[in-house]
């Protein structure tokens, strides 16, 4: 019966795809997607909450504080079973996959990511993981447009867009905030669009954070109604919490890679692996139970008056009401979410980071602001530094200022702190920009020369393959011939530009026709000179391996039209950069989303 009624909705589809206009059938597809991806954060934020109750629930009838640290080696065992058994061994996390997807794949996913996503990290956040569900939400969100559009055979631009509208109304649903989702599919994944795409992105946001307002219960997104007022005295205060968070974005990066690197080298096998790192994590949370699952609720306990609550039901209970021991568990869990994430997906988990960084976020504000609170330096509002940390951390992490500051503004239910967010955020992004150059989830893609950044130039030409512009028809010269072999060449073909070889195919230089105008006109020269007495070596060269931003950076310091190619050791062709400008034109004509 449920196929039927799918069937009848996809004819219904290619009936409305014959009748309107590309541009009438994009909105209608946005609104699609949008719905689809909704229902999806409503699955994965259902379940995660219920599991969430559940623990909750053991540990206050049963004082089983253990119950929290066994649910995540659960939850991570049982997401590598189905990854085993169910999704062919492999699964990919986090959006740099959305990214390369979209550089390098033609802004193909596979449709297994419509659904693996979805059942790994309930699995795993469900069941404690300390990450987020808003990755695996975003991916799905990616996935739902991508293979839509797959369907009814749009092209690449299309494509790419209904990728951002998938991810836009991910996030919008996740955290019933629009524009935050529109931000975060334009600065984070589609860096280049024209002004008309943010329509269907925009109607793909509208169409989430509706659905999720109807469907979803709005006590388990994360929202804040208690706000106090913004005082313009603490101005200083806030440059010197965005210094603060944008050092501990950095911190956070570079412990999260060394974590996946190490995991990565360790030659266990999947289900040790699991266990391995499972047990540390348990370890670990069983100490700080806030580190269990998105940690969503200990934030809202954070941003209210009691945050004392937190210490109930922990080893540290007893000092519930002593300041001082607050903050120092609070620096404690700050320092240590790293590595419960970085734990949890490198023994073989499913998360991301969207969530843990506003986790950090909120324990960085908190931990600063309570602090100087403590030391009698002055009284600052601990709640508002609490939501604005959130943006500062998201903002270094992510490299996403202004999706940081819509989003802690559309949660905090209004934009009275708006200023304080824009310095945060904006100063967090630059401590974080100065040391790391990409975002967490970009720079491994970035290395490889495979992922969207925001540099518009770059990402065109890492679409690029470089061994497709090569030219290998050239025609070469010995260094020992004269001219006039030379001439006959010149005459007989349209190159200005011959490579010099031996026997072997070394290149040993180069003759350009300018270089030998005013010679080739003398006969007596012509016939006495031979190759190698006015050949030149090569300004610079270019191989195979070489990326299409290293090749025009070469053209660039060379300043030539023409650079030779060494493929093996000698030579294998040129790469014109006239060519090599046609192909960016033609690339940068298909790719512009409009």
């Amino acid at each position: 019966m449920f196929k039927k009624y799918i069937y009848k909705l996809e004819d219904a589809i290619v009936w409305s795809q014959s009748k309107l206009t590309n541009k009438q059938f994009i909105f209608l597809s946005s609104v699609l997607v949008g719905i689809s991806a909704a229902f999806a954060v409503i699955v994965l934020k259902t379940f995660a909450h219920w599991v969430f109750l559940f623990a909750t629930s053991v540990n206050g009838i049963l004082k089983l504080s253990f119950i929290n640290s066994v649910l995540p080696i659960i939850g991570i065992l049982l997401t590598v079973f189905v990854v085993k058994r169910v999704l062919g061994g492999t699964i990919e996390k986090g959006t740099s996959q959305i990214l390369y997807a979209v550089a390098k794949k033609a802004s193909i996913i596979p449709k297994k990511q419509m659904y693996a996503q979805i059942v790994t990290s309930s699995l795993t956040v469900g069941l404690g993981g300390s990450a987020g569900l808003e990755s695996p939400i975003v991916i799905t969100g990616a996935a739902f447009g991508s293979n839509y559009a797959q369907k009814y055979q749009l092209p690449y631009k299309d494509r790419t867009l209904l990728i951002g509208c998938g991810v836009a109304a991910g996030i919008a649903a996740a955290f019933n905030a629009p524009i935050a989702g529109v931000l975060f599919a334009i600065e984070v994944l589609l860096v280049d669009v024209s002004i008309s795409a943010f329509t269907p992105i925009m109607i793909a946001a509208a169409t989430g954070a509706l659905v999720s307002k109807i469907a979803l219960d709005e006590t388990i997104l994360l929202s804040f109604k208690q706000q106090q007022t913004f005082d313009y005295h603490n101005i200083a205060y806030y440059v010197a919490l965005g210094l603060f968070t944008g050092l501990i974005s950095v911190y956070y990066s570079r412990n999260f890679q060394r974590l996946e690197h190490l995991f990565a080298r360790l030659k266990f096998a999947p289900y040790k692996k699991a266990l391995f790192g499972a047990s540390i994590l348990a370890i670990i949370i069983f100490i700080f139970p806030t580190l269990f699952g998105e940690g969503y609720e200990s934030i809202k306990t954070l941003s209210e008056n009691d945050p004392g609550q937190l210490l109930e039901n922990t080893l540290f209970s007893g000092f519930r009401n002593n300041g001082w021991v607050l903050l120092i568990f609070i620096g404690l869990t700050m320092m240590l979410k790293v590595f419960a994430t970085g734990i949890t997906l490198g023994s073989g988990g499913n998360g991301g980071n969207f969530a843990p960084s506003l986790f950090l976020g909120s324990y960085v504000g908190f931990f600063f602001s309570k602090f100087l609170n403590l030391t009698g330096l002055t009284q600052l509002p601990i709640s508002n530094f609490t939501m604005v940390g959130m943006a500062g951390i998201l903002s270094g992490l992510f490299h996403a200022p202004l999706t940081a500051i819509f989003l802690i503004a559309e949660i905090t239910g209004g934009y009275d702190l708006m200023i304080p967010l824009m310095i945060v955020a904006s100063i967090s992004f630059a401590i974080s920009k100065r040391f790391e150059k990409h975002s967490m989830d970009v720079k491994s893609l970035a290395k490889k020369g495979h992922a969207f950044t925001s540099n518009k130039d770059t990402n065109i030409l890492s679409t690029l393959d470089t061994n497709s512009i090569i030219q290998t028809d050239y025609l070469t010269v010995s260094p020992d011939e004269n001219l006039e072999k030379l001439v006959d060449l010149i005459s007989h073909s349209n190159q200005v530009i011959f490579a010099v070889v031996d026997q072997e195919s070394h290149l040993l230089g180069v003759v350009h026709f300018n270089d030998i105008r005013e010679i080739i006109f003398n006969q007596y020269r012509v016939k006495f000179t031979i190759v190698k007495e006015i050949m030149t070596a090569p300004i610079d060269i270019i191989y195979p391996a070489d990326s299409m931003e290293i090749v025009m950076d070469k053209f660039e310091k060379s300043k030539v039209a023409f650079l030779p190619v060494i493929k093996n050791g000698k030579y294998f062709g040129f790469i014109s950069k006239s060519i090599a400008l046609e192909a960016y034109r033609t690339k940068l004509k298909s790719m512009t989303i409009e």
